[in-house]
């Protein structure tokens, strides 16, 4: 419970009215022999901004980046029961460390998208993919653009909430309606509230890993 503390302070109000008259019989009675009080110049420094992230560059799907292996080093995967079907996900930070590089991955033959902190798994979803005339791309891709309440400029101002835009040619991350038959045209659709998550914690820069059944090193996964 809070309490207020008041402090009583007593003023030697006749004491102090004299060392005020004193102080100024001293002061004008030495005033124009001395030399004048020389002010004192205080130099004020700024501090320098600090210096922004460098935007990643943008590359079209043709123009994957090289990953180093090291990075796709699995420390524990998430358990998942029973089967995962078009719509599941699972999300759990707990026991994950709270920093650390943040990776992406897209199997796209198992139709499933995973999310590695540091190599600990903390979310995974079953995705929705690009059909045959508009595939999804192989490589990996930087995160270029965030965009939570985005809009597709090319297909009837379809709603693509939580984007994670990865090329400049229009493929993203992005949360969809997935279910069974469904596909996009080259995008990574995934349910939309674990897009939101997705969104949340992914930051510009991070890697999207797409593959096509390539299994990830996960010998040392728990």
């Amino acid at each position: 419970m809070a309490r207020q503390v008041s402090t009583g302070v007593k003023l030697a109000i006749g004491g102090g009215v004299a060392a005020v008259a004193l102080l100024l019989g001293l002061s004008m009675g030495r005033g124009s022999d001395l030399p004048p009080i020389q002010a004192k110049v205080v130099k004020v420094v700024q501090a320098k901004p600090e210096a922004k992230p460098a935007k990643p560059v943008e590359r079209t799907r043709a123009q994957p980046v090289a990953v180093d292996p090291h990075a796709l080093m699995v420390k524990r995967v998430l358990p998942i029961d029973g089967p995962f079907r078009h719509g599941d996900y699972v999300w759990d930070e707990g026991g994950a460390p709270a920093k650390g590089p943040l990776i992406v991955t897209v199997d796209l033959k198992a139709q499933t998208l995973s999310v590695f902190r540091a190599g600990y798994e903390i979310g995974s979803a079953v995705i929705l993919y690009g059909a045959d005339d508009k595939p999804s791309p192989l490589g990996a891709f930087p995160i270029i653009q965030k965009d939570a309440d985005h809009y597709s400029s090319t297909y009837n101002n379809a709603p693509m909430p939580y984007t994670l835009r990865l090329t400049s040619d229009g493929v993203a991350i992005h949360g969809s309606d997935v279910q069974w038959g469904s596909a996009t045209h080259g995008c990574i659709g995934v349910p939309k509230a674990f897009a939101k998550k997705l969104f949340g914690v992914a930051k510009l820069g991070d890697l999207v890993v797409i593959t096509n059944g390539r299994m990830l090193d996960t010998s040392q996964a728990s």
